[in-house]
This record gives C-alpha cells, sequence and structure tokens, in this order.
C-alpha cells in the first residue's frame, strides 16, 4: 500500500475498527516511517482518553443554546429539520 493510503487508516486505527490484518500490516509500515508511528500512537492515546470520559448528554436546552450563540455571531445557521414550536407563542383558540 501506498503512504498516503496509511495516513488515511490512522484514524481507523485509533478507533480499533481495521481488520486484524490490515493493522498488522499499518503496524510494519509504522516500524520504518516514524511520523506514521508517532501519529498513530498520539491519535490511539486520545481517541483512549476520549472512550474513558463519561457520555455527554446533548439536551434540546444545550441544542438552543448553542444556536442563539451562532446567531448572535451573526452565523446563519439553518436545521434540517424545522425548529420546535415552543420558541413560538400560542395564541389561545377562541370558539
Amino acid at each position: 500500500m501506498s503512504h498516503e493510503t496509511y495516513r488515511k487508516l490512522v484514524d481507523l486505527y485509533a478507533g480499533d475498527e481495521l481488520p486484524t490484518e490490515l493493522k498488522e500490516e499499518l503496524e510494519l509500515a509504522a516500524t520504518r516511517d516514524p511520523d506514521l508511528r508517532a501519529d498513530m500512537t498520539s491519535l490511539k492515546h486520545t481517541v483512549d482518553l476520549v472512550k474513558q470520559h463519561d457520555p455527554v448528554s446533548f439536551t434540546e436546552e444545550s441544542f438552543q443554546r448553542i444556536l442563539m450563540k451562532l446567531y448572535t455571531h451573526g452565523v446563519p445557521a439553518e436545521t434540517r429539520a424545522p425548529l420546535d414550536p415552543h420558541w413560538q407563542y400560542r395564541l389561545p383558540l377562541s370558539g
């Protein structure tokens, strides 16, 4: 495999998403390339540290807070789904 292909596989290696044969081939290539080895070890270490933390809950309140920060900074943020109607004042229906 080419050097560029190995570089593209580093993120899959760090996440333990490679098949055994490909993982071994990448590790062998890393013995000959110190830059590749450094990328592999640092990214693997980073992924392991992130996996150790408790998952963060992303609530509707978090989403709205981030969206409002984007709006205040002038970012034209558009979502794929329409915003929840709780931001809209509801008028009572009369008969």
